[in-house]
Parts: C-alpha cells; structure tokens; sequence
C-alpha cells in the first residue's frame, strides 16, 4: 500500500479508530476460539473447519493492516478547515439534478470513509470530483454509468 494522504473528518477517524480496536481485540479472540475448536476435530490437513477459520484469520489481519496503514496516513480535518464559500471535504452540499429536478443532499467525504447509504460522498466519485470547489448556483455535468446528469450546487454547509 503507498503513502498517500488519507484526508479524514473527525467523524471518520474515529470511526476507523473503533474498527480497528474491534477487529483487533473482539474479533481476533473469535477467530482465535475458533481456531483451537477446529483443531480439536483432529487432523488439519483435511480439516475444513480450520481452513476456513484460518482463511478468515488472513483477512482480519489484512484489513487490520490495511486500516492501521489509513490512520498511519490520515489527516484530520479541523472544523475551522471547513470553508463553506464552495464544496470540499466535510461539508454538507444539497445539488438539484437539472432533469428530473429532485435534490441530493450529501456530506463531501474522503474515500476511506465514503459510504453512499449514508449519503457520505467520496470526493474521488465522480459527483464529487465534479462538485469539489464549485459554489452555490454553479451547474455541473458528470458522466454516470447512466449517461450525463447536470447538477445545480443549491446550498453548501459544514458537515
């Protein structure tokens, strides 16, 4: 994984923070439990139980890594960062679409802590590469798998 700033809102580290303490303590005895359960049924050559256990294992480990290497790498932003004069991380941006005239109202995230269902938007997405820096009243186009869809900037608040 390289060095690449993680930009993070409060919110966002903290929430990563919590993770990592979960899947690290919690999560890690489980899988351990189960581990030393399978080992019980005998020989581990054949046994799938312990494959399967210890697959899971790698991937905790993985994402362990990989989320520590996230708050290795984060920056924090300050609230006083979060200028609302145009779109940027941590800010709170309503955008019509043009066509069908409903509007959106998303919080302007870095990726490591984007989640749609949350309405938590990465700025790398391509609504928010195309929104990032724009101001209240600027219309934007983006390319979705569905086509073209222009976007009006209706309000921007701090997140």
């Amino acid at each position: 994984m390289n060095d690449k700033e993680i930009v993070l809102t409060s919110e966002g580290y903290k929430k990563l923070s919590e993770e990592i303490e979960y899947l690290a303590s919690i999560k890690r005895e489980e899988i351990a439990e189960r581990i030393k359960e399978a080992r019980d049924f005998g020989d581990i050559s054949e046994n799938s139980e312990y494959n399967e256990a210890k697959n899971e294992q790698a991937k905790l480990e993985m994402r362990i890594h990989s989320l520590g290497q996230k708050l290795r790498n984060a920056r924090v932003l300050d609230g006083s960062e979060i200028k609302t004069d145009t779109v940027g991380i941590g800010t709170k941006v309503t955008i019509k679409d043009i066509k069908s005239e409903e509007n959106h109202r998303y919080i302007l995230v870095g990726s490591a802590e984007a989640d749609p269902s949350e309405n938590r938007l990465s700025n790398e997405s391509p609504v928010g590469k195309a929104i990032m820096g724009c101001k209240v009243g600027e219309t934007v186009k983006v390319s979705t798998p569905r086509g073209n869809v222009k976007y009006k900037i209706v309000s921007i608040r701090k997140g």
